[in-house]
């Protein structure tokens, strides 16, 4: 028996192994993410790493601003900048700067001069997704910097490098004198650091080289060399030092700590000579700003604000300290390992133990193992290894064994979840579970967003179905309806006949409730669409609905008797949100708004102010939205301004704007408002009257 119980604890590990392997094979987005956020930790312990010297940034910061005046500056002060630094002996320079377009004449010629004079300089190009407008001696300049030694596989036509269809260049006049060009783009992951840096572009066909790969060319004095394969780029070379960057041409950032850490001298203490000869001589130098006011700030994993330029300045430190990031085939091998032999150990170990307790103990010894294991090969070799998927499949090969231990205790749980999980939320399931006090009576006074959703017609199309279709037809509506309330967080409250009613914010805290019951009733139309289609097949009749949403507290609670109660929701906030849902027949409408709602949520959609709305039971009156499901913003903008005119008693001008938007658009709210200010041209409204349309429909 003993053997059969470790041999089901090493079969989870084993399970466990496969699941995550197969999570790393799909390479899923987010999880990706964690992972790159977990890394991102390492370089924070491991504190700072002493670069290169040979590597320095003239940084045009606030102390260089508050000297020698606001950025930008003449260019004639670039050149003061550019001929001291050649003074104090600087082997190359590198311009974090595009001086795209002219300045005065003189200021452009003394700058050319002192590039052409000084003979040191590296001119820096953007590449952009805009169309830009450039000359074509300013293509040519760029084009002589293109990579020309490239051995390519038979066979590969493309490849798959980073490439944009445009280029901002330097104006041809400062670009002449300049030693070389190579461009400082940077692209950062799609969560926002910039984790790896792109050392080649894609342009016109020709593959050109980076701000830094151009300056460790001159530097060096060794040419920089390709050699690509189907798969895109498999060697990167300069000289015969060889730059591990992955197949799109993108080198990973070995960064040093946080900015700074590379040696950063004020631009004013350069052109006022106020530095030591040994401080630049027979350096390479990137010159840019790093005044926050600029902007050229990125984030990095070490920082959330870090200049731009160190991290071209960083990418130089690397390569000349042969310093780079460690993630090979040997590594993901290892890595791989870890993955599969973790689990498996670990679950073998909790087979040995019989306490709960305990077996937490061996887990947090096995994950803490691999996470010292993976941050000593990170700090000592800078090797990269996950430690997401290593640490997950020792997670899940933990919670898989203590399930397990735990079956009988976990069997109730399963019947609450499926008693419960057809009509509340899985966190609500959740909740009932762990705290079953939460099904006796009472209530409590709480923000909620209410959504009400109703098929229009309803009446008619139950008259003309048999009773066997019309549950048929209500079934394959309200199922699929609800299973977009619960996706997005939501408590289906209760059906009332074909009318749903959901709940947000209750009882589980949701931040963004608002937003929660929008995107809602958004999917809930992009699904009826499949609920339609699969009607027309089946010779079910097609079905439109109206929503409406509303913001605001109410009473929450279970309501009832002991022997029978709901969970759900009571008050004006609920009254409102069900007569707003009514006004879409009117207004010819799918998503109607209160303006609690539309406060909350005006960043996240695009809305429009439909009306100022007196319900049937309220006094007072409420601003209404509707919910766009199709982005016009010319609609919407113009739509706005009809309103405002019409409000302010200008009904012919309003009428022509919404004569023309009912029209041109075929829009339902500026027909209605066109024939309302027909009538008001007809019959003027009195002068009391204060744009507000009184509603006699619930």
């Amino acid at each position: 028996m003993k053997h059969s119980k470790l041999l089901i604890f090493v079969a989870i590990g084993f399970i466990a192994s496969v699941i995550t392997f197969l999570l790393y094979r799909q390479k899923i987005e987010f999880l990706d993410a964690v992972d790159l956020k977990l890394k991102d930790a390492r370089f924070k312990l491991r504190k700072n790493v002493q670069p290169d010297n040979r590597v320095v940034i003239v940084a045009i910061d606030s102390k260089s601003i508050n000297e020698l005046g606001r950025w930008p500056w003449k260019r004639s002060l670039v050149a003061e900048l550019l001929n001291s630094l050649k003074k104090y002996g600087a082997k190359v320079v590198a311009l974090d700067i595009v001086f795209s377009e002219p300045s005065s004449a003189k200021e452009d010629i003394i700058l050319a001069q002192s590039i052409l004079r000084n003979g040191n300089v590296v001119l820096g190009y953007f590449f952009r997704d805009e169309q830009e407008e450039v000359n074509p001696e300013a293509i040519s300049q760029i084009e002589s910097s293109k990579i020309k030694l490239l051995k390519i596989a038979d066979g590969v036509t493309t490849v798959p490098l980073s490439q944009r269809p445009f280029v901002e260049t330097d104006i041809p006049l400062i670009g002449r004198g300049a030693l070389d060009f190579g461009f400082f783009n940077m692209d950062p992951d799609p969560d926002g650091p910039v984790r790896k840096s792109i050392l080649l572009m894609l342009y016109n066909g020709e593959i050109y080289p980076s701000l830094a790969l151009k300056v460790l060319r001159h530097y060096t004095g060794r040419e920089i060399m390709l050699e690509i394969e189907s798969f895109g780029l498999s060697a990167l070379r300069l000289g015969q030092m060889s730059i591990p960057s992955d197949e799109n041409g993108k080198l990973t950032v070995n960064y040093y700590g946080r900015s700074g850490t590379i040696t950063t001298l004020s631009a004013v203490d350069v052109i006022k000579r106020r530095l030591k000869k040994e401080e630049l001589q027979d350096k390479i130098v990137f010159a840019g700003a790093t005044e926050v006011g600029i902007y050229d700030m990125r984030a990095t994993p070490t920082e959330s604000a870090f200049p731009g330029i160190e991290i071209h300045a960083t990418i130089a430190s690397n390569v000349l300290q042969k310093r780079f990031i460690l993630r090979d085939g040997r590594v993901i091998s290892i890595e791989i390992l870890s993955m599969v032999l973790l689990p498996i150990i670990l679950t073998l170990l909790l087979g040995l133990v019989r306490k709960s307790f305990l077996g937490l103990v061996v887990f947090i010894l096995a994950a803490g193992s691999y996470a010292v294991f993976n941050y000593s090969l990170f700090k000592t070799y800078s090797i990269d290894m996950s430690l997401l998927y290593p640490l997950s499949s020792t997670a899940i090969a933990f919670i898989g064994s203590e399930a397990y231990r735990n079956l009988v205790v976990e069997k109730k749980n399963r019947y609450l979840k499926k008693a419960f999980s057809s009509y509340v939320s899985p966190e609500l399931v959740t909740e009932i579970i762990k705290n079953p006090d939460r099904l006796t009576l009472g209530g409590e006074k709480k923000e909620i967003t209410v959504l009400f959703s109703d098929i229009r017609g309803f009446m008619n199309i139950s008259e003309k179905l048999a009773p066997d279709m019309l549950v048929s037809l209500l079934n394959e509506y309200l199922g699929p309806m609800t299973k977009v309330v619960l996706k997005n967080n939501g408590t289906l409250d209760k059906y009332i006949g074909d009318a749903i009613m959901a709940i947000y914010n209750a009882p589980l805290d949701i931040i963004d409730h608002p937003v929660k019951a929008c995107q809602t009733a958004i999917e809930m139309l992009k699904e009826l669409k499949e609920v339609n289609s699969r009607f027309k097949e089946k010779g079910l009749p097609f079905i439109d609905i109206g929503i409406g949403i509303n913001t605001g507290y109410a009473v929450v609670g279970n309501m009832g008797a002991d022997m029978r109660f709901d969970y759900t929701a009571i008050g004006d906030t609920v009254n409102l949100a069900s007569r707003l849902e009514g006004q879409n027949k009117y207004y010819g409408t799918h998503i109607i708004l209160s303006e609690f709602t539309a406060e909350k949520v005006k960043d996240k959609f695009m809305l429009r102010g439909l009306d100022l709305l007196r319900v049937v039971g309220k006094e007072k009156p409420v601003a209404v939205f509707e919910l766009m499901t199709e982005q016009n913003a010319r609609l919407t903008e113009r739509f706005a301004e009809a309103v405002k005119l019409y409000r302010a008693g200008s009904f012919q001008n309003a009428l022509d704007i919404f004569g023309s938007l009912s029209s041109g658009y075929n829009d339902p709210p500026s027909k209605l408002y066109v024939e309302r200010c027909t009538e008001y041209l007809k019959t003027p409204p009195p002068s009391e009257w204060d744009g507000v349309f009184v509603s006699r429909k619930k």
